[in-house]
């Protein structure tokens, strides 16, 4: 399997190059977090995905979890592992600094959580589930239950877990059947059963404090139903220490495609106690606290298996002699010339790296949003919400979507040796694959667009984030932009123009938003991606001539020019309507 590389150095272009990162976050009132400490982090989590996280990969994949009797056990090497990432305080990077987390933004957690990701993702997960759970009970739980397990969350001595899903209901959660009856001591008695809960049973940590969704006995019908409960796996006595194990077990592990080191857990809740966090019935609410800070660190899981399998196949191309090249010997004293030489292969690599360059810009970008949601102040706060909204569900799908396109392109690569287990490439491909599935697939991530972010409130976001690269395609003055503002402009006017068609054929047509929703969210990912690499052929311009700042204008130019014309023919698809998809009876399939 190819050795993981971080790519600090791109990292480092994109936080402070790219986005002046250290001007933000002074302004959002973040001084302590300087350039210096920024790359201090990333240098520190290259060492830690590449030393630790990365030679487990693949013994992680081939050894699996195991489950014996409701007792789930990792692979060798996994709990030291993870006690190591604890004793590190990565699972603490942006927590609440009262109960032992540290404020780290989030555009800078974000490198982190892709390099983690990208050397082991299996691992990588309990850890991610873990700080998505202490942020919701940050923001909704009572100050008696944040100081009762927040502490142990943050070092990593407890982990965490979100229990959403159940046999018969995956995206419709007010068809829930968990029940929580009230008990005289203010607690709930929790009992049904959820599935496909990432990190519900492991050996990693002495107790995991489970999110469960459930309904009382006199909840409204539907979704309006719902409160939210935390349920420990061992009941924390009034001191801290651990008491009696609680009413919830493990069932079964799920047998997957890909991410075998991850326990994808079965759990049944019978009786078990639970407390409520948030206020009755409101408990979707409080639980997409969470739900929307992991399906961005999923749309993360996607950038980072794409760049992994970008520097696999990159080391592959150089390496591997097949044929010579069209122009004539590159390699005169060997038997062939390296791969790389050819034009599909170099199709294939810059189609990986323009992807995998702009999504990581992309991910910065929404990590400002966040940053300056929570720390910044009055309209720009609000302005930043709003993107927040807007962006999530397009970082979760076109992230993962190309994730995918990515692990492929780097497998074909490989050829033959792409499809064999030891070279590593298939088990990026399997593992990726689920990051277009899980925290809502992503067909539901482009309805929540389409419907909730943009039709619901007619483009209001959407417009912002349009003005927003219309206003920086007019205003740079740097010379020899021309040929990356004006791919830009045209593709804002094209999103514009389909943001405004959509809306129309709503008015009349109650299936217009579902049947634009995929197509729409690639569009717009498209046109955010020609957004970052403007901004980035601009800092590079700006830097200077040489290797490394030469190869992202090539890159830029490549992607105005062969990826972003995608964009017209996703134009195309939407405005032909629902009716092509609707008219043929269902007898007809």
């Amino acid at each position: 399997m190819p050795d993981y590389k971080a790519p600090v150095k791109d990292m480092q272009f994109v936080l402070h190059e790219v986005f002046n990162a250290e001007s933000i976050w002074s302004k959002l009132g973040l001084e302590e977090v300087n350039r210096e400490l920024a790359d201090a982090i990333l240098d520190e989590a290259a060492k830690i995905s590449e030393n630790l996280l990365s030679p487990l990969n693949r013994s992680g994949d081939e050894e699996g979890v195991s489950w014996n009797d409701t007792v789930v056990t990792t692979p060798k090497g996994f709990p030291e592992a993870f006690k190591e990432l604890a004793e590190g305080g990565w699972g603490a990077l942006a927590g609440a600094p009262e109960y032992g987390g540290q404020v780290i933004p989030k555009m800078l957690v974000l490198m982190f959580e892709e390099m983690s990701y990208g050397s082991n993702i299996a691992l990588g997960l309990y850890l991610s589930l873990t700080s998505g759970a202490a942020l919701a009970l940050a923001n909704h739980a009572s100050d008696e239950l944040k100081e009762k397990y927040l502490p142990n969350m943050y070092s990593g001595k407890w982990a965490g877990s979100m229990c959403l899903t159940e046999g018969h209901a995956g995206t419709d959660l007010g068809m829930i059947r968990t029940k929580a009856e009230p008990q005289a001591d203010g607690s709930y008695s929790i009992t049904g059963n959820k599935i496909f809960i990432t990190g519900g049973e492991h050996d990693l940590t002495e107790n995991i404090v489970h999110l469960v969704l459930a309904k009382l006995p006199d909840a409204p019908a539907g979704s309006k139903g719902i409160s939210l409960f935390l349920v420990p796996k061992f009941h924390v006595n009034d001191d801290g220490s651990l008491g009696e194990r609680n009413g919830v077990s493990c069932g079964s592990v799920e047998h997957k495609m890909g991410i075998h080191a991850s326990a994808t857990c079965v759990l049944n809740f019978d009786g078990a106690k639970g407390y409520l966090v948030g206020e009755v019935n409101k408990g979707l609410a409080a639980m997409f606290t969470m739900m929307n800070y992991e399906r961005l660190s999923v749309g993360v899981q996607g950038l980072g298996l794409a760049a992994a399998a970008y520097n696999g196949s990159l080391d592959y191309a150089r390496e591997r002699l097949q044929s010579r090249s069209p122009a004539g010997p590159q390699n005169a004293d060997g038997p062939a010339d390296p791969i790389i030489v050819h034009p599909d292969v170099r199709r294939m690599l810059l189609t990986q790296k323009a992807y995998v360059e702009a999504g990581r810009a992309f991910a910065v970008f929404v990590g400002q949003q966040l940053d300056t949601a929570k720390f910044g102040e009055g309209e720009e706060q609000a302005r930043a919400a709003g993107l927040v909204e807007l962006l999530t569900p397009i970082a979760k799908a076109f992230l993962t979507d190309k994730g995918l396109d990515c692990t492929v392109l780097g497998q074909q690569c490989f050829g033959g040796h792409g499809y064999v287990r030891e070279w590593g490439m298939e088990q990026l491909v399997r593992d990726v694959r689920i990051a277009q599935i899980y925290e809502g697939t992503n067909g539901i991530q482009a309805l929540d667009l389409m419907g909730r972010k943009v039709a619901a409130n007619g483009g209001q976001n959407m417009g912002v984030l349009l003005q927003e690269m219309r206003d920086y395609a007019e205003s740079v003055t740097t010379a020899g932009m021309e040929e990356f503002t004006a791919p830009l402009q045209s593709a804002v006017e094209v999103l514009d123009s389909l943001t405004r068609d959509v809306l129309n054929a709503a008015k009349n047509d109650p299936h217009a938003v579902g049947a634009a929703s995929v197509e729409y969210l690639h569009a717009a990912g498209y046109t955010i991606y020609a957004y970052m690499w403007a901004r980035m052929a601009e800092a590079a311009l700006k830097a200077g001539d040489n290797e490394f700042y030469t190869s992202k204008l090539h890159t830029a130019r490549f992607y105005m020019k062969r990826l972003l014309p995608q964009l017209q023919a996703l134009a195309t698809s939407v405005r032909a309507g629902s009716d092509v998809l609707m008219d043929l009876p269902e007898s007809a399939f």
